[in-house]
C-alpha cells in the first residue's frame, strides 16, 4: 500500500515536471516567434515581451564589440546619428528639436535588427507615428561596418541636430 502511494506521488511529480517543461518550451518558441513578428521600430512600452527578449538575446554591448574602446564606440554611435540626420535631409523629414532615448540592436552583419525609442520630456512635440515611420525607413537603409559573431546593441541618447560634424571632422 505504501509503495502504491509512493508510486502515485512519483507519477504525479513526473507529470507536473513534464507539463511545466512543455509549457516552458512553448513559451520560448512563442517568444522567438514574437521576435520575428515584431516591427523593426517601435516605442519603448510597446511589444514589451519581445523587447525584453531582444535585450537578453542581444546582450553584447557596442562597447564590447568595439574592443572596449570608448572612443571607437562613441565614434560609431555619432556616425550612425550623423547618417540619421543625412537620411532625414534626403527624406525631407524635420528631425530638429527631437530628443530621444534609443536602443539599437544590430545584426551580426551590421544592419539594424530593431530600433526602439522613447521621446524625452523636453523633445519637440510632434506626431511620433511619423518619427516611427522615418526611423523604420532609416533602419532599412543603414548599415555599419562593424561585424560581430552575433547581434549586439547600444542604449543611448540622441538630440537633433547632433552637430556631429564638429566631432567627426576633428577625427
Amino acid at each position: 500500500m505504501l509503495n502504491n502511494h509512493i508510486h502515485t506521488i512519483i507519477t504525479l511529480i513526473a507529470s507536473t515536471v513534464l507539463l511545466l517543461a512543455t509549457s516552458t518550451v512553448r513559451a520560448d518558441v512563442s517568444t522567438y516567434t514574437a521576435l520575428d513578428s515584431i516591427p523593426t521600430v517601435f516605442k519603448i512600452g510597446e511589444n514589451e515581451i519581445a523587447y525584453e527578449k531582444l535585450v537578453s538575446v542581444c546582450s553584447q554591448p557596442l562597447l564590447s564589440v568595439c574592443q572596449d574602446s570608448m572612443d571607437l564606440a562613441y565614434e560609431k554611435w555619432m556616425l550612425m546619428l550623423s547618417d540619421m540626420e543625412k537620411h532625414a535631409e534626403s527624406a525631407e523629414f524635420d528631425i530638429k528639436g527631437i530628443k530621444i532615448w534609443l536602443n539599437v540592436f544590430w545584426n551580426s552583419d551590421g544592419t539594424i535588427k530593431n530600433l526602439i525609442y522613447y521621446p524625452k520630456p523636453n523633445s519637440r512635440n510632434m506626431d511620433f507615428d511619423l518619427l516611427t515611420k522615418f526611423l523604420d525607413s532609416f533602419s532599412g537603409t543603414y548599415s555599419t561596418e562593424i561585424q560581430f559573431s552575433g547581434c549586439y546593441s547600444h542604449y543611448g541618447s540622441a538630440a537633433f541636430p547632433t552637430f556631429s560634424s564638429y566631432y567627426l571632422n576633428g577625427k
